[in-house]
């Protein structure tokens, strides 16, 4: 057996004779545990956040989603219906027309973004699965299914025929505006349902018909705002983003789910990064718990390091030593860290031990990539906590007995 590492085991297994230097280790050992289980569970905590809130954005966004480069909307045509249609990496897509609106109801008014689709949204995206009350609208009609935000602010019912809503939209033109009455164009509708998916969309959406939308906004019969593609389940995105490309040309800008949601994916990732690096400046100091432990360490084995020297071991040879007891020290620690998050984090995913709300249980996500940035971080923290204690043992310390 490598002798140093035969004597940092023997170092790391067997008590001293004095006990401070004993309940110093033991304290410098359980901080090593407790900063690897802290960092493990944080990080997984933040994990089931970032699951929990981007499982709203994979409800109601598509797989990919092309929009107008230049302008608000383009002209798509029968050729190019049937290209896309004929793409085996496209299971459905569905044309939308999207437009920000002023909503009346009553004495209420409120400004949200009117989204008309046509009948195949349904099935793009699984927007029914969160209707709160009431149902889906039917096309060829006068329907509207807004957010829960949406209908709270101008009290809307499901199916109140006695509260009608009218839609205005600035028409478009030139010049100066005469009359209010010939500025705007209108449409009534009827509240058929109340969908609820987070606090974004539902003070913002309001669905209808893309037939209701396309009078509103005096669009030609072939012209869209966008355009959402459901694809196959074994399709390759970038390959399916090409042949869209190919068919729709430079007109459209062609966005996955991540590029619709980047700034939500940008702040979740800088969260993420802010919360490992806090935790890891915490773990810093805990280390410095295990450099003081081998230093005392070394004062104390001072008489049989002076014995190990006499009997032909080198200064090199004695600094390994309590490198390696200290590399020993921090990775034992950390895999007892890690077992412990992981027994706290699994019996929060099964028991909800930390409630968000009554009902809903802060949401933990285990990911195999979690352990190896935990350990890895707890090793290179304590390689580099154990090499600056070793390199305080000299020939002349060791001399001296």
């Amino acid at each position: 057996m490598h002798f140093p590492l035969y004597i940092a085991k023997r170092y790391l297994r067997t008590k001293s004779s004095n006990n401070a230097i004993n309940f110093i280790t033991i304290i410098a050992i359980i901080g090593v545990i407790v900063g690897a289980a802290s960092l493990f569970i944080v990080l997984s905590g933040f994990a089931g956040l970032k699951d929990f809130t981007l499982e709203f954005s994979s409800i109601v966004d598509p797989d990919l989603k092309a929009e107008s480069s230049v302008g608000k909307s383009f002209i798509l045509t029968e050729d190019h219906i049937s290209k896309l249609n004929d793409l085996e990496e496209v299971s459905l897509f569905s044309k939308i027309i999207e437009e920000r609106v002023a909503i009346a109801a009553g004495d209420k008014n409120y400004l949200a973004t009117l989204k008309g689709v046509d009948g195949n949204y349904r099935n793009v995206v699984n927007i029914e699965s969160k209707i709160d009350h009431g149902n889906w609208l039917d096309q060829n009609s006068n329907h509207l299914v807004s957010g829960w935000g949406v209908s709270n602010n101008l009290s809307l019912g499901v199916l109140d025929f006695s509260n009608i809503i009218n839609i205005y939209v600035p028409k478009p033109g030139k010049g100066q505006i005469k009359s209010s009455k010939n500025a705007f164009n209108t449409a009534k509708a009827i509240n058929v349902g109340v969908f609820y998916v987070n606090e974004s969309l539902n003070d913002t959406y309001v669905y209808s018909c893309i037939d209701l939308a396309k009078n509103l906004l005096n669009y030609k019969p072939n012209q869209v705002s966008g355009i959402e593609f459901k694809l196959n389940e074994d399709a390759d995105e970038e390959l399916a983003k090409e042949k869209i490309q190919a068919i729709l040309g430079d007109r459209v800008i062609l966005k996955n789910r991540a590029q619709l949601n980047d700034a939500l994916y940008k702040m979740l990732n800088t969260e993420n990064l802010a919360v490992y690096l806090i935790f890891t400046l915490v773990l810093i100091i805990a280390f410095f718990n295990v450099i003081g432990s081998l230093i005392m360490m070394m004062l104390d084995k001072k008489r049989s390091l002076g014995t190990l020297f006499n009997m032909g071991a080198t200064v090199k040879d004695i600094r390994k030593i309590f490198f390696l007891q200290g590399s020993l020290m921090s990775i034992v620690g950390g895999v007892i860290g890690l077992v412990v998050a992981l027994i706290v984090t699994a019996l929060q995913k099964i028991f909800g031990m930390v409630m968000i709300t009554p009902t809903l249980a802060y949401p933990m996500t285990i990911k195999i990539e979690n352990f190896f940035i935990v350990f890895i971080t707890i090793s290179v923290l304590g390689i580099i906590a154990s090499k600056i204690a070793s390199v305080r043992i000299s020939k002349s310390l060791i001399e001296n007995y």
